[in-house]
């Protein structure tokens, strides 16, 4: 099979790194307009790289599509690789104006449309959503993220980078990582209250700090607090109730959970061993990218099943973020 990379910046290397690990049977080419950036792929992975699309396809055909660019930029290129009729992978979105052509497209092909949402896949994540699910008690949560935009990306300014844009801002991409998991093991928002500051000297035109209360539909209340203000990289999740008590930092060895005989909360191991790529904080691990590499690739070998998060439910939830945003 052959896997075309688009966008060689860290989460274009990102995949490349764990297809070449992982999955043998793939042959890999990288896509970037920037030519230090193929020529340090080209060194590093041993891999043939292109300016664009339409000359590898010039070359060879791409069986997929794997688009890592920035955000602003996925909607030109999903389009024109469906065009082509490859399958498509996706980093995140933030913008959705395209969807509903880009998903008939894919239907029309008989293509997969694939939308990363990693956060979906990590072990804490599906362990949290099953103590949810089997408590019967009442339930709240109260939910931090947030590192300094500049050391988002440390060897770039972030003006350089798509964070800076209002259209795909910062604080629009923790909304976009976070919310799919919160909606997926708490449920439905019935509504939402917004407040958002501007805490830093930063360059940037939208509000750095967002503090929400939601209710979900069953009942749950929670608090988050998102932000690219934080000195200090930060993701800490409380569960708050009678009987369940959970707390995480993000971390693979930071899950714990309130134990009533012993009367302290417990760490919960979930990994005999994980990845890790140390250029990152803590709370960021790749055993989540290479697991939902791992079902993107399945589904086009077998040619039938759905994602575990849709382009239809992103679009949802990127409403949702409108919304958000919108709020005085």
């Amino acid at each position: 099979m052959n896997i075309a990379i688009v966008g060689l910046g860290s989460m274009g290397k990102r995949r490349i790194r764990l297809l070449k690990q992982y999955f043998k049977n793939v042959h890999i080419f990288g896509i970037d307009l920037r030519d230090d950036r193929r020529i340090e792929v080209a060194n590093q992975f041993g891999i043939s790289t292109f300016s664009t699309l339409n000359d590898l396809f010039d070359y060879t055909i791409a069986d997929a599509v794997m688009v890592c660019t920035s955000p602003i930029s996925h909607e030109k290129i999903i389009k024109e690789a469906l065009a082509y009729s490859s399958h498509i992978f996706t980093e995140l979105n933030l913008l959705h104006n395209y969807y509903a052509e880009a998903i008939q497209a894919a239907k029309e092909k008989g293509k997969v449309l694939f939308l990363s949402s990693t956060m979906l896949y990590r072990k804490e994540v599906q362990f949290i959503g099953h103590q949810v699910n089997a408590s019967n008690k009442k339930l709240a949560y109260r939910y931090h993220v947030g590192q300094y935009l500049k050391d988002w990306h440390p060897w770039e300014s972030y003006k350089d980078f798509f964070i800076s844009n209002k259209k795909t801002n910062g604080c629009r991409e923790i909304f976009a990582i976070e919310l799919p998991w919160i909606i997926d093991v708490f449920g439905d928002i019935k509504c939402f209250h917004v407040e958002k500051s501007e805490l830093t000297s930063l360059d940037i035109d939208y509000p750095d700090y967002y503090s929400v209360i939601l209710r979900h539909r069953n009942g749950i209340v929670g608090s988050i607090n998102f932000d690219v203000v934080s000195r200090i990289a930060r993701r800490d999740f409380q569960i708050i109730g009678e009987e369940l008590q959970i707390h995480w930092d993000g971390s693979p060895s930071g899950l714990a959970i309130w134990n009533d005989n012993s009367k302290q909360m417990e760490q919960i191991c979930l990994y005999d061993q994980y990845m890790k790529d140390n250029t990152y904080s803590k709370s960021i691990i790749e055993d989540a990218y290479y697991e939902e590499i791992k079902e993107f690739l399945e589904m086009i070998m077998a040619r039938s099943g759905s994602p575990r998060y849709s382009f239809e439910k992103d679009k949802e939830i990127l409403q949702i973020i409108d919304r958000i945003e919108g709020e005085l």
